[in-house]
């Protein structure tokens, strides 16, 4: 039912415009916070894989500090022993050199994850609906 001017149509096409690109602008809003959490959570799983494997390095330092304590009494205790326990030392230094650099990874990895909370996606959607209600001039 347009009028001799063909506003009512205009207007029509002026809200079925305006409804796809919200509908377009909310699907890719989605699509943001889903990339958001996503990477967010890889970074966590990744944080807890270096913990495992710190954890691991860790048990076996102190398994090669127990064994290196013991060859070094052995060493002093009883004449003869051999100087093995040095190369056990190394292996237990290296081992919680190699269990501290995995749980600083961690460290690191649990800080860029952690609140798996999609904060651009949110902190996107706020400037779009306060550009809109002052566009709009409609307080919401």
């Amino acid at each position: 039912m347009p009028g001799s001017n063909g506003t009512p149509e205009n207007l029509v096409n002026t809200v079925t415009e305006v409804s796809d690109r919200i509908s377009t602008l909310v699907r890719e809003e989605i699509e943001l916070a889903k990339a958001e959490v996503s990477r967010k959570a890889i970074s966590l799983g990744k944080g807890t894989v270096s913990v495992l494997a710190g954890a691991m390095f860790g048990v076996f330092a102190v398994l090669f500090l127990l064994i290196t304590i013991a060859w070094a009494l052995d060493s002093l205790l009883i004449e003869g022993a051999g100087d093995i326990w040095e190369g056990f030392a190394i292996v237990t230094g290296g081992l919680a050199v190699l269990a501290i650099l995995a749980f600083v990874l961690a460290q690191r990895f649990f800080k860029r994850g952690a609140p798996p909370v999609p904060t651009l996606a949110i902190q996107e959607a706020k400037q779009i609906r306060e550009t809109v209600v002052e566009k709009s001039g409609v307080e919401g």
